[in-house]
């Protein structure tokens, strides 16, 4: 489908460009103006003061948020693409809003023109091509809900809040890995408006771009829709398991030999080390997870056995499993995600991890309230759902599955020292793990992360494919991981 203004517009734009010519600087309000000149009435321009607007520049991680010129909700793709012309033909800086869960400071933020993707909201499912067609603005716990009545689900988010759209183009990784691979591996369709308004439905037949936006995030172009491949799913057995310090150790004993020993494509296993400042406390916990509502025996006895301050594990809904996950226990506060990746986890290095927990945790002179190491083992097979090429990962040799860090503080006066703080850990720990060289999650990185420590030898045709689709630049006005 290829985009065209109608004449009324055109008119417009050309009084526009002109205007931009004779009258300097040009304002981000030229272009809010423009836009709301143009779009139709499914689509909306808010500014500062309404309601809309407040929640279209909120992130879940407050340091992610600035006070955009304007708001932007498109309500269908063509008007997507009469704004980015118009945004285009001004080069005003914009951000492209899915869920809000990024914390990098202005990768979907902005003072410019803030566009949020909150109306392409819808899940549709198709019995008979077994897919999932799935709105840019949604959350995943939103998609899970919505396909539980048709007795499947999607290669989605582990946590509730976490956008469809940013997920899904950096990777994705989920309790469903191990049996169908990342999210991307699972995504039929794009559509996709690209930098010169037009609409266009991405498929493996066109190579290039597929393979682009199999992990390469915004570069090239803004997705509105994602067909994703649906699987069976019935009800699964889970939950939450916290332990007291003294038990760290055999926590680590545990997890080293689930990631050794257990091949089971339908189990999963999540290790968290918290440290709130507030309780001035380790605070290790597992969360078990089993794709049927019976594990087989064994699996997880390890875990279950070792005493415990509260076990909350049940036969669920999926649903019901992700809305268990503490992933908005600080929503609002200021953040910072970095990450290593590991290949194989051993006890030394699980008491490493413990050791910078509780290290930065307890240091009260830093600012942070709360800070959490994630291990996310996964089987060695994991990357090999898929023979297309993807962005990411750049290589599927190796089964390297990812360790997130997660800092949280209160004021801004402390985001640097906490944005150094977290690199540092992240050093200490990525020449500890061995894997210094595996490439990095791009949905966790930090937002200084060199991109060759995350598309490796994929960088140079990914640079080439974004020249080549986008010419002019325009994402680069937008934030993100910048080919």
């Amino acid at each position: 489908m290829t985009l065209r203004l109608p004449s009324s517009h055109l008119c417009w734009l050309l009084v526009l460009l002109i205007t931009v010519v004779l009258v300097k600087p040009t304002l981000a309000t030229d272009a809010c103006q423009g836009i709301a000149a143009v779009v139709s009435n499914s689509s909306s321009v808010y500014y500062p003061g309404s309601l809309p607007y407040i929640g279209d520049v909120s992130h879940w991680a407050s340091s992610s948020s600035q006070n955009a010129t304007c708001s932007f909700e498109p309500g269908t793709a063509e008007d997507l693409g009469m704004a980015l012309n118009i945004i285009a033909a001004l080069r005003q800086p914009f951000a492209i809003k899915g869920g809000g869960h990024t914390t990098n400071p202005g990768f979907s933020s902005t003072t410019g023109v803030q566009i949020s993707l909150s109306r392409f909201s819808d899940v549709v499912y198709d019995p008979e091509a077994q897919t999932a067609t799935v709105g840019a603005g949604l959350t995943w716990d939103t998609v899970y809900t919505a396909l539980e009545p048709h007795g499947v689900n999607v290669v989605g988010a582990r946590g509730p809040g976490v956008g469809v759209a940013g997920l899904s183009l950096g990777g994705g990784y989920s309790y469903l890995t191990n049996q169908y691979g990342l999210t991307v591996d699972t995504i039929e369709a794009y559509e996709l408006v690209m930098s010169n308004g037009t609409v266009k439905i991405v498929t493996k037949e066109d190579e290039d771009l597929f393979f682009g936006l199999r992990g390469g995030f915004n570069n090239f172009g803004i997705v509105t829709k994602f067909t994703l491949r649906t699987f069976p799913q019935t009800q699964v057995w889970g939950g939450f398991i916290t332990y007291s310090p003294e038990n760290v150790g055999l926590l680590n004993q545990a997890t080293v030999n689930f990631a050794a020993n257990t091949s089971d494509p339908k189990a999963a296993l999540m290790i968290t080390y918290d440290y709130f400042l507030s309780r001035t406390s380790l605070g290790p916990s597992a969360l078990v997870f089993y794709n049927a509502p019976t594990p087989p025996a064994g699996i997880f006895d390890e875990f279950l056995g070792i005493p415990s301050l509260v076990t909350n594990v049940s036969t669920m809904s999926f649903p019901a499993l992700i809305k268990l996950s503490m992933a908005n226990a600080t929503y609002g506060s200021r953040a910072i995600f970095d990450t290593i990746s590991v290949l194989n986890y051993s006890v030394p290095f699980l008491n490493a991890v413990v050791n910078e927990t509780v290290f930065w945790g307890s240091d009260s002179s830093l600012g942070a309230q709360f800070v959490s190491y994630v291990i996310e083992p996964f089987l060695p097979s994991l990357y090999n759902h898929s023979s297309i090429p993807s962005a990411f990962p750049p290589s599927r040799c190796d089964g390297f599955t990812p360790l997130k860090i997660y800092y949280s503080w209160a004021n801004e006066t402390s985001d640097s020292a906490m944005h150094t703080a977290i690199r540092e850990s992240t050093r200490n720990l990525r020449q500890l793990s061995g894997t210094s060289e595996a490439p990095l999650y791009p949905n966790y990185a930090i937002y200084d992360t060199p991109l060759e420590m995350i598309y490796g030898a994929n960088l140079p045709r990914l640079r080439s494919l974004q020249h080549c689709v986008d010419p002019e630049n325009i994402m680069g006005l937008t934030g993100g991981f910048k080919f």
